[in-house]
């Protein structure tokens, strides 16, 4: 082999390789800064996101403490350009007795809050939140049917609840929100840990990211990439459905 065309060889390889590596940078960048994906593992969701939903979850939405780093590195305290989440927002955070799990779940108490379940009806501040009978939800995988509820939040933000039996949850104490964090609960309000239970208050410096959109969903915990079993599993109806 000629000179010139081991040259050219390497020259190529060169570029591929700068191509790759400009690549794996702009991931880092936009999954730290921007846009980061996520997977439901659990129904405590139900029926806003389902499991085997996959979402991306925005980062910038309420700014950025070490947890939104990659390995959370205690770089900083609190938050920079910190904008607080709002009543109705589904948030990514992480769980305050253990950091190093993600959990998902829907901002229900602000600081200042009062809350408390009285006979599976929220109350906020002491006044009951609407709760409207919003017919049947069939899950897609177990065939199980149970009452779903909309329920509407003093600020207007509406979603649906499951009420599947009686729990420990359906009443509670008062829960009185501290300053600087926020009261969680999964819209599958009897098989949810939540702030009700081991959760408790989440410090904003905990919160990952809002959820926006799920850009893909597979039945049956078959993996994404199995595409064999895409036709019989794809919830072609979920795709980019916005949250």
């Amino acid at each position: 082999m000629s000179e010139e065309k081991i040259e050219k060889k390497s020259s190529a390889i060169g570029e591929t390789l700068s191509v790759v590596v400009q690549a794996l940078l702009l991931a880092v960048v936009l999954r730290t800064l921007f846009f980061q994906p996520f997977s439901i593992p659990s129904g405590s969701m139900k029926d806003t996101l389902l499991v085997g939903d996959y979402l991306f979850v925005s980062k910038f939405s309420y700014g950025y403490s070490k947890y939104s780093l990659p390995f959370s590195p205690d770089l900083f305290n609190g938050r920079i350009f910190s904008s607080n989440p709002e009543r109705g927002d589904v948030a990514v955070f992480k769980f305050p007795p253990n950091p190093n799990i993600d959990y998902i779940k829907r901002v229900i108490g602000l600081p200042g809050d009062k809350i408390q379940m009285i006979d599976s009806v929220l109350h906020i501040n002491s006044e009951p939140v609407k709760r409207e009978r919003a017919g049947l939800f069939t899950d897609d995988e177990t065939g199980q049917i149970v009452q779903s509820y909309t329920e509407t939040l003093p600020n207007g933000v509406s979603y649906s609840t499951l009420d599947v039996n009686l729990s420990s949850t359906d009443n509670t104490r008062v829960f009185e929100v501290p300053e600087d964090h926020y009261f969680m609960m999964g819209d599958n309000r009897d098989n949810s840990s939540d702030s009700r239970l081991g959760v408790g208050f989440v410090p904003l410096e905990n919160f990952v990211g809002k959820a926006n959109v799920v850009f893909f969903s597979i039945r049956n915990e078959k993996h994404p990439l199995a595409v064999w079993e895409w036709p019989e599993n794809l919830r072609l109806n979920r795709f980019f459905m916005g949250l």
